[in-house]
């Protein structure tokens, strides 16, 4: 069903119990979806990084990445990842050497839809779903503020959205976005290659 959405907020949150690995994410709650919940996994000598969203009304998403790039990442990265919403795999792709941030951005193709994401600068991002012969599409604006605890992402939407929209959206809160952008592109290259030569150094 598509809902007309009021803006909310997702706010830092983190986990330390014993014995349990520990998490991080932001949460918040919306007026239409209910309370919403994006999960990222502290892990070690990994090869994998994964980030959820779950909650309210919307459908669990998560998104993984895979290879030895992961371990010297916190967040998992758009490259070799893979993306799910409830049961059914999302098709993704993009233009690595693409020159704007339209140019670079992520296709994404889910239960019909298609959708892209673009970096608006590092610390924002939009999510359109396009328009089809029965709907005009969306447009999911989501902006970072803050440092550390402090960080939280505000999600505001423009025409009527679905359960869909606001988890995909919210996913890529906990999802390292810097190759959308080319100086962000270079910028993880150079710090994922310090961080394995610190590493290996152990």
């Amino acid at each position: 069903m598509h809902t007309a959405t009021a803006p909310f907020t997702l706010h830092y949150w983190k986990q330390r119990d014993k014995g349990a690995k520990r998490q991080y994410g932001w949460q918040g709650t919306s007026e239409e979806f209910g309370d919403i919940k994006v999960t990222n996994q502290y892990q070690s000598h990994h090869e994998s990084l994964t980030t959820e969203v779950r909650g309210g009304s919307i459908p669990t998403a998560t998104f993984e990445s895979r290879g030895i790039h992961t371990a010297a990442m916190s967040r998992p990265s758009l490259n070799r990842s893979t993306l799910r919403v409830g049961d059914a795999h999302v098709y993704m792709t993009r233009n690595r050497l693409g020159v704007t941030h339209r140019g670079r951005s992520l296709i994404l193709k889910y239960g019909g839809d298609k959708y892209q994401l673009t970096a608006i600068n590092r610390r924002a991002y939009v999510l359109r779903r396009e328009a089809d012969d029965e709907d005009p599409g969306v447009i999911v604006t989501v902006r970072e503020t803050g440092l550390g605890s402090r960080k939280k992402f505000t999600i505001t939407i423009a025409k009527r959205a679905v359960g869909a929209d606001i988890a995909l959206a919210a996913l890529f809160a906990g999802v390292d976005r810097a190759t959308l952008t080319r100086r962000g592109a270079v910028r993880a290259g150079i710090s994922r290659v310090f961080r394995l030569s610190m590493e290996a150094q152990y």
